[in-house]
């Protein structure tokens, strides 16, 4: 016949069993966040900030510039800031040009 396990033993094993729980849900969570941050990726993927309409992708010296279908509305990635500003003046100059109506 068992012996009955201690009130150390029986809380070592519920807190055991509780962290190993914890790690499912905490893998679950991390599952649907990533699977979140798709489908929001996805939605607004090529859309306006601004006002949610396709952005259209122009390259302009080797600077992916995207411009609002409807607003007009320009938009630069990440880093394409700094390559813009170390365009000489009259390179800024043109490449505002070929946004103007």
């Amino acid at each position: 016949m068992g012996t009955k396990p201690s009130e150390k033993e029986e809380g070592y094993f519920a807190r055991m069993e509780f962290e190993r729980r914890k790690k499912i849900e905490e893998e679950k969570h991390r599952k649907l966040a990533e699977e979140e941050k798709k489908k929001l990726k996805d939605l607004h993927f090529m859309r306006c900030p601004k006002c949610g309409m396709e952005l259209i992708e122009i390259d302009y010296r080797s600077i992916k510039i995207d411009k609002c279908s409807e607003c007009e509305g320009i938009w630069l990635d990440a880093g394409e800031i700094e390559t813009v500003s170390r365009l000489e003046k009259t390179g800024i100059d043109k490449l505002f040009n070929v946004f103007k109506k």
